[in-house]
């Protein structure tokens, strides 16, 4: 017998013993009620006038010994009937709780899709069953979410490693390889390891964010944007892409490491998918209680319906005709992640002419959990 059958049968005993306490004691009270009153009934004869021959005399009542005798009966079978209705209506209330522990013994064994489904009547115990149907639920998809990107993670790892190993396999093969061909061979291999670097930082930036922020420090988020956009002007002038600006003092709290990464984030995704000409326009205001960060490009139109799926790790919008996919699927994800951890409100439009705004709206001031 385990520790969790006996843990349970206890609780019933308890219970059952509690219930029968309070039956035997509703018992014990109405035998005072019945018993007080007849012990003052006067059991003897009644007395006839002293004048009158004839003397009328009735039959015997109760005495005190029989009654005093019987309530000691009754309270003695109450004993047994108040057990055995106790423990019937302890194992009644514990049903609905029996269910639950065994349900959510299946669904910790690795069923994730079982639920309670405690249905009719409605009370407490059902209530708690709704609320674990939730959480198992959002644990379904918690563990779902992490199977997947555990599976695209592991093929955006192999893709660049086979590819490096089918690059020095050829490399090796041929026997009229000359200086040229394996010094172009290095150069691919060094691209490809750089692309599996990115990606892996990529990776330990998004672990990061998703950890949470164990620092609240106050700084200015113009500041924050105004070092990344120092860094990306040449990226964007080579693309022919104009880099504008508009910067007001927006002071926030937060792990500036992460917001620097959201905002490198955001500015890599507005030039990265962005056609030649084009422009990135990034602001910073202070309203009220509330600092935002708004970053809009152009590009290509993007669906409505397309918005929230490319904040999901490893999502990329279709490639274009020459089959080119830029990016590794994670910088949305990444400021989606840090925007979480840092309580702010993401909201993100796409632009009618291509493109897409995004705004970030950050507490002002403290630590928004701090008055």
């Amino acid at each position: 017998m385990t520790s969790q059958t006996l843990a349970r049968r206890s609780l019933q005993t308890r219970l059952a013993l509690a219930y029968a306490a309070g039956i035997y004691t509703a018992g014990v009270f109405v035998l005072v009620l019945v018993a007080v009153p007849l012990a003052s009934i006067d059991a003897g004869t009644p007395k006839g006038h002293p004048s009158s021959s004839a003397i009328t005399e009735t039959g015997p009542g109760i005495s005190l010994p029989q009654l005093l005798t019987g309530s000691a009966v009754a309270l003695v079978l109450l004993i047994p009937v108040a057990l055995a209705l106790g423990w019937y209506v302890a194992g009644r209330f514990l049903h609905p709780l029996r269910a639950i522990t065994a349900t959510a013994q299946i669904i910790s064994a690795g069923d994730l899709h079982r639920r309670l489904d405690l249905g009719e009547p409605t009370d407490e115990l059902t209530e708690l069953g709704h609320t674990l149907d939730d959480l198992f639920a959002r644990l379904q998809a918690a563990f779902d979410a992490q199977r997947h990107f555990v599976a695209n993670a592991s093929h955006e790892l192999r893709t660049p490693l086979a590819g490096l190993r089918t690059l020095l396999e050829v490399a090796l093969a041929d026997p009229d390889a000359d200086t040229d061909t394996l010094r172009s061979a290095c150069q691919e291999a060094l691209a490809l390891g750089g692309h599996q670097e990115r990606l892996v930082q990529a990776l330990l930036a998004l672990a990061t964010s998703e950890r949470g922020v164990t620092r609240w420090d106050a700084f200015d988020l113009a500041r924050v944007v105004e070092g990344v956009l120092a860094s990306r002007r040449g990226q964007a002038t080579q693309r022919g892409i104009d880099l504008a600006e508009h910067l007001t003092p927006a002071v926030t709290s937060g792990d500036p490491r992460l917001i620097e990464s959201l905002v490198a984030n955001l500015i890599d995704n507005a030039i990265r998918h962005n056609h030649e000409g084009g422009h990135v326009k990034v602001t910073t205001q202070a309203s009220g209680t509330q600092v935002a960060l708004t970053v809009t490009n152009s590009g290509p139109v993007i669906p409505g319906d397309q918005i929230q799926r490319l904040f999901q790790p490893f999502q990329r919008l279709a490639p274009d005709r020459h089959g080119r996919r830029d990016g590794l699927g994670l910088g949305l994800a990444i400021v989606n992640a840090v925007s979480q951890a840092h309580h702010a409100t993401l909201t993100t439009s796409a632009r009618p002419e291509g493109g897409l705004s995004i705004t970030v709206r950050f507490a002002h001031g403290s630590h928004p959990n701090r008055p």
